[in-house]
């Protein structure tokens, strides 16, 4: 019995350390830039607000400056709608207007999300960032509202 628990918890630390590697080559490849990940489609709209000011130049996807609220998108565990401000052409801000709510663990889960994916999608200055471990029906929202929103942003 004792060998039987042995064996069953080194297959466990196995599955574990190979389940770390391959995240960490993931977020590496999401660094890189080298792959992108699709996102869902959102379900229902919303308006935007955003000026009509400048916009970059020198980008074939160049974007106008304002703040873009994207479509909410429907998860498995509630509503997800990101909001994304453009300033002198880029991202430098994105702030979640909803995120999944059903059941309390869903809430933990988008509060530990959406910060990392704040802070990936301001790094790669686009919707085109990994989904966080553990939260993808929060990540797909998250990203398909926030492409919607950058859409809108598109000159």
């Amino acid at each position: 019995m004792v060998l039987s628990a042995l064996a069953s918890a080194g297959v466990l630390l196995l599955g574990w350390e190979l389940g770390a590697s391959a995240q960490s080559a993931q977020d590496t490849t999401a660094t890189t830039g080298s792959t992108s990940t699709d996102t869902g489609t959102a379900t229902s709209g919303s308006g935007s607000s955003g000026s009509t000011g400048s916009t970059a130049s020198g980008s074939s996807t160049a974007l106008t400056d304002g703040t873009f609220t994207g479509s909410t998108a429907n998860t498995q565990f509630g509503p997800v709608q990101v909001q994304v401000t453009i300033a002198s052409g880029k991202i430098t801000e994105v702030k979640a207007l909803q995120l999944t709510n059903y059941g309390g663990r869903s809430v933990q889960i988008s509060n530990y999300a959406a910060p990392i994916l704040r802070s990936e999608v301001l790094k790669a200055q686009s919707a085109k960032v990994s989904t966080v471990s553990g939260a993808t029906y929060t990540s797909d929202g998250y990203l398909s509202s926030l492409q919607s929103a950058l859409d809108k942003a598109k000159a």
